[in-house]
């Protein structure tokens, strides 16, 4: 309870925010470097789920992709490239970029892959062609499982961007790392319950942008099936 305690007060001591490496100018680092990875990682798997997840081809690929990024470990992999490039903000960024790409890749092919058919044929029918149907059809209805995927993606590169000052990356993994040398425990367990904050408001504000790109189409389709799921006996205490 006294560590819990010393790391709150070490966290709220004003000394320890300021100057180039307190922990306001490595909270911004952290910030900016993890949804660059992210932007990075959109960029690559969103046009690849897209193409995907309309056609129907190479999904399971795809899917072994996802799964086999995934497994990789995530400082196995920062070492590797580490050692292969440099040390230097560069190494982190490319590992977690590949570490991003399945949440968002998994995302993409999966909303835009559930749009129904009908709609999709619909679409066709009026004579829009296919690159209108992705974009005007199918990403809005997909938008929210989209976004999902993007959440996942920063809650893990907000958490797994600590290791990138394992290799010279900067953000607030290293003051944890000195810390650590130091054994200093409040200083580590403040910036960890730092790192929770961050992952929680992110968290939240996704969560917030998720609920609020649902088309309204969509939104009312959802509340007319969910009136008419409910019982009779219900529908008749609200009339």
């Amino acid at each position: 309870m006294n560590l819990i305690l010393d790391a709150f007060a070490w966290l709220f001591e004003p000394d320890n925010w300021v100057g180039p490496s307190g922990l306001g100018a490595q909270l911004g680092y952290h910030v900016v470097f993890s949804l660059a990875v992210v932007v990075a990682a959109c960029v690559i798997a969103l046009p690849i789920g897209a193409l995907v997840g309309h056609t129907g081809r190479g999904r399971e690929v795809a899917v072994l992709t996802s799964g086999g990024l995934r497994a990789l470990p995530t400082l196995g992999l920062l070492t590797l490239i580490g050692l292969a490039i440099g040390i230097g903000p560069v190494a982190p960024f490319i590992a977690l970029v590949v570490l991003a790409l399945p949440s968002v890749l998994a995302g993409a092919y999966a909303g835009i892959g559930a749009v129904d058919r009908r709609t999709v044929d619909a679409a066709r029918a009026v004579g829009m062609t296919e690159p209108q149907i992705v974009l005007r059809v199918e990403s809005p209805l997909a938008l929210p499982t989209i976004i999902g995927g993007v959440r996942a993606a920063v809650l893990q590169v907000i958490a797994t961007a600590t290791l990138a000052a394992y290799v010279g990356g900067g953000g607030l993994g290293s003051t944890l790392f000195v810390a650590l040398k130091t054994r200093d425990y409040p200083a580590m367990l403040g910036v960890s319950i730092l790192i929770i904050a961050l992952a929680l408001v992110l968290d939240g504000v996704f969560a917030i942008v998720q609920r609020l790109v649902v088309p309204e189409g969509v939104r009312v389709g959802r509340t007319t099936t969910n009136l008419r799921a409910r019982p009779a006996r219900a529908r008749a205490a609200m009339g």
